[in-house]
C-alpha cells in the first residue's frame, strides 16, 4: 500500500489571501489547509458574534430613540448644568464599532463557508474586545441615566416587527448555507449534531414568531381611526426658539391646533413661559446678570427678564442641527426674540382660534408669590380675554378651588383615571401622557370612557403611525413640520395580508433551506469520488509546467524519503497531459 505525503499547494488567490490577510494577517502565498479551527479560536468567533448582536441591539436602540434625543441632551443638562449635544459621540462609536464587527463577521463567516482556519489576528482581539466592553459599559450606563427609554424599544416593535421578522428569517435562510457545510461532511459528531438541532429550533421559533407580534397597524382600512391632532410642545422648538413667539407662530404654519408651554411665575406675579429651572440654556442670562445665572428662573421680576434675549442660544448651540435650513431673515428674527409672557401666548391663541395647555410650575417657597400662584395664573387666563373652553391646566393640584373661579376652564391630567372617578366627574376629561404609558388596550379602554388622551412627544413618524392607529386623539410634537408631512400611516395592512406574507416568506425560506442541504449533500458526495492528488493537481492545471512538476516530484521524493517499499504506481492521470512516474523509474 502507497503512503502518500499529503500535497501541500500554494495558491496565488488575490481574493482568498485578502480574506485571510484581513482577518488573519497571514498575507503570504496562502497555504491550503484543512485542518478544523482551535477551540481558543472558536471561542474568539463567539466572543464576536455576542459583540454584533449586542451592537445590533445597541444600534437598533438609538436609531428609534431619535424621537427623544432632545430630551436625552436635556436630561444630561439638568445633571452638568452645561449644554451639549451629548448623542453625538454615542452615535459615533457606535457606527464605528457596528460597522468593524460586522466587516469582521462577513469575513469570518467567509472563511467558514470556504472551509479556513479561524484565526483571527490579536489586533483584532483587542478591538473586538474593546467594542464589546465599550458597549456593555453604555448598555450600563443608559440603564442608569435613561432607564425609561427601553421601552421605546418595545413599541416600536409594534411598527417595525412584521419586518424585522422577515428580515431575520432571510439572515437565517442565508445561513443555512453555512450550518449545511458543516453538518454533511462525512463524519458525524457531537458538534454537529447540536449545530444542527440549534439551526432548526432558530428557524422554527422565527417561523412561529408572528403568532407573538401584534401591532395596531394591522387592521382593516375601514376601521382606522380620524388622524391625530397635533399639538405645538414649546411651539416648533426644531425650527424656532422654544417658547417664543416665533417659535408659535412656525408652529400655526404648520396647522397644529393648539399650544403646548411651561409656565412660570416671576417675582412681581407675572406668569411667563420656561421649561427649565434657570434661565441658563435659553437666555443670555450669564452676560447680563452673571451673578444670578444660577438662581431659580423664578426670582427675577418681569423686567429683568424681559430685557434678556431667548434666541441667541438656538443660533449658537443649533440644538436640532436646523439652523442651516433657516434663511437670514429667519436667523435675524430669531437672534432677537425675547422671553414671552402666558398673556402674550393666551392673546396669539385667541387670536388665531387655538386651544392653549400649559403646565403651571409652582415657585420655591421663599418666593413672594408661593401662596399666590394659583391667582396670578387665573388672572392671566382672564386678561388675555381668550374663551375659556379654550385653556387647559394641566396640574393637578387645586382643581376645586380652580373649578370654582373659571368653571368653564378644562383641566387635563397626567394621571390615568378610572372609569368610577371619571363617572364622579362628570365631564370629558383630557388625560395628557408619556407615549410609554399608553398601551394600545389602555388607549382603547380610555376612549370608551369618554377620555380624551393625549400623548407625548410624538416626534417621529412611525410612532405618529402606531398611536394613529391605536386611536390616540392628539399628540404633543416637538416637529410639527414633520408630523405634517404624514398624511396616512407609513404602513397599513388587513390581518388577512399579513398573515399571507407571513406564511410566504416561512414556505420559501423552508423550500431554500432545504434546497440547500440537498445541493451540499450532493456537493460533498461528488468530490468524494477524487482522491485529494487529483483535486489538488487538477487545481493547478493551468499552472505553468515547470511548476506542475516541482510539485509532482515533492510528491513521489517525499514518498521516497518515507520509506514506501510498495510498487504501486502513483498515477497522475493523462487527461491533464501529466505522465506516470513509478518508483522503479525514479531508480532508473
Amino acid at each position: 500500500m502507497v503512503k502518500h505525503q499529503p500535497l501541500q499547494v500554494y495558491e496565488r488567490q488575490l481574493c482568498l489571501s485578502c480574506l485571510t490577510g484581513i482577518y488573519g494577517c497571514r498575507w503570504k502565498r496562502y497555504q491550503r489547509s484543512h485542518d478544523d479551527s482551535s477551540k481558543w479560536e472558536c471561542s474568539w468567533f463567539l466572543i464576536l458574534c455576542s459583540s454584533f448582536l449586542l451592537l445590533l441591539v445597541w444600534s437598533y436602540f438609538w436609531w428609534e430613540a431619535h424621537n427623544d434625543y432632545n430630551e436625552f441632551n436635556w436630561l444630561l443638562y439638568n445633571r452638568s448644568g452645561e449644554w451639549s449635544d451629548g448623542t453625538i459621540p454615542i452615535l459615533t462609536t457606535t457606527l464605528v464599532g457596528f460597522s468593524y464587527t460586522a466587516f469582521l463577521m462577513i469575513l469570518a463567516f467567509c472563511h467558514i463557508a470556504l472551509g479556513q482556519q479561524l484565526n483571527l489576528y490579536w489586533i483584532h482581539k483587542i478591538g473586538v474586545l474593546a467594542v464589546l466592553l465599550t458597549t456593555i459599559t453604555g448598555v450600563v450606563s443608559i440603564d442608569d441615566l435613561w432607564r425609561d427609554e427601553w421601552d421605546i424599544v418595545l413599541i416600536s416593535l409594534q411598527s417595525t416587527g412584521p419586518f424585522l421578522h422577515i428580515g431575520a428569517v432571510a439572515a437565517v435562510t442565508a445561513l443555512g448555507w453555512l450550518v449545511a457545510g458543516q453538518v454533511v461532511r462525512g463524519e458525524r459528531t457531537r458538534f454537529q449534531f447540536v449545530l444542527l438541532l440549534v439551526y432548526v429550533c432558530v428557524l422554527l421559533a422565527l417561523y412561529l414568531a408572528p403568532l407573538a407580534i401584534s401591532s395596531p397597524c394591522i387592521m382593516d382600512r375601514a376601521d382606522l381611526k380620524p388622524r391625530p391632532a397635533v399639538i405645538g410642545r414649546r411651539g416648533a422648538p426644531m425650527i424656532a426658539p422654544e417658547n417664543t413667539i416665533m417659535s408659535f407662530n412656525k408652529a400655526l404654519q404648520q396647522k397644529v391646533v393648539a399650544f403646548e408651554a411651561d409656565v412660570t411665575v416671576s417675582v412681581d406675579g407675572t406668569p411667563f413661559l420656561m421649561r427649565d429651572q434657570t434661565l441658563r440654556r435659553t437666555t443670555n442670562v450669564a452676560k447680563v446678570f452673571p451673578q444670578r445665572q444660577y438662581d431659580d428662573a423664578s426670582l427675577f421680576n418681569w423686567t429683568e427678564i424681559r430685557s434678556l434675549n431667548a434666541g441667541l442660544w438656538f443660533l449658537t448651540d443649533d440644538p436640532y442641527w436646523t439652523v442651516q435650513f433657516l434663511s437670514a431673515k429667519e436667523r435675524s428674527r430669531a437672534g432677537n426674540q425675547t422671553v414671552c409672557s402666558l398673556v402674550e401666548l393666551l392673546r396669539l391663541a385667541s387670536k388665531t382660534n387655538r386651544s392653549v395647555i400649559f403646565n403651571l410650575r409652582r415657585p420655591p417657597q421663599q418666593h413672594p408669590r408661593y401662596q399666590l400662584w394659583i391667582k396670578d395664573a387665573l388672572k392671566a387666563v382672564q386678561r388675555s380675554g381668550i374663551q375659556p373652553e379654550m385653556v387647559m391646566w394641566t396640574p393637578d393640584w387645586y382643581r376645586k378651588t380652580i373649578r370654582a373661579a373659571v368653571p368653564l376652564l378644562q383641566q387635563t391630567s397626567e394621571e390615568k383615571v378610572s372609569a368610577d372617578e371619571q363617572k364622579d366627574r362628570g365631564t370629558r376629561t383630557t388625560l395628557s401622557v408619556h407615549y410609554s404609558q399608553a398601551t394600545v388596550q389602555e388607549i382603547r379602554r380610555l376612549s370608551s370612557s369618554n377620555v380624551s388622551l393625549n400623548i407625548f412627544p410624538v416626534n417621529e413618524p412611525w410612532l405618529y403611525s402606531v398611536l394613529w392607529c391605536s386611536g390616540v386623539q392628539s399628540v404633543s410634537s416637538d416637529a410639527p413640520h414633520i408630523l405634517r408631512k404624514v398624511p396616512h400611516p407609513i404602513w397599513l395592512m388587513s390581518p388577512d395580508e399579513y398573515c399571507l406574507i407571513w406564511i410566504t416568506s416561512d414556505l420559501i425560506s423552508a423550500a431554500i433551506v432545504i434546497g440547500i442541504f440537498i445541493f451540499q449533500k450532493w456537493r460533498l458526495s461528488g468530490m468524494r469520488s477524487y482522491n485529494p492528488e487529483q483535486i489538488m493537481l487538477s487545481a493547478v492545471v493551468r499552472r505553468p509546467s515547470r511548476d506542475v512538476n516541482i510539485m509532482k516530484e515533492k510528491l513521489i521524493f517525499s514518498e521516497i524519503n518515507n520509506g514506501v517499499s510498495s510498487t504501486d504506481e502513483l498515477s497522475i492521470y493523462t487527461e491533464h497531459g501529466y505522465e506516470g512516474y513509478t518508483r522503479d523509474g525514479i531508480s532508473r
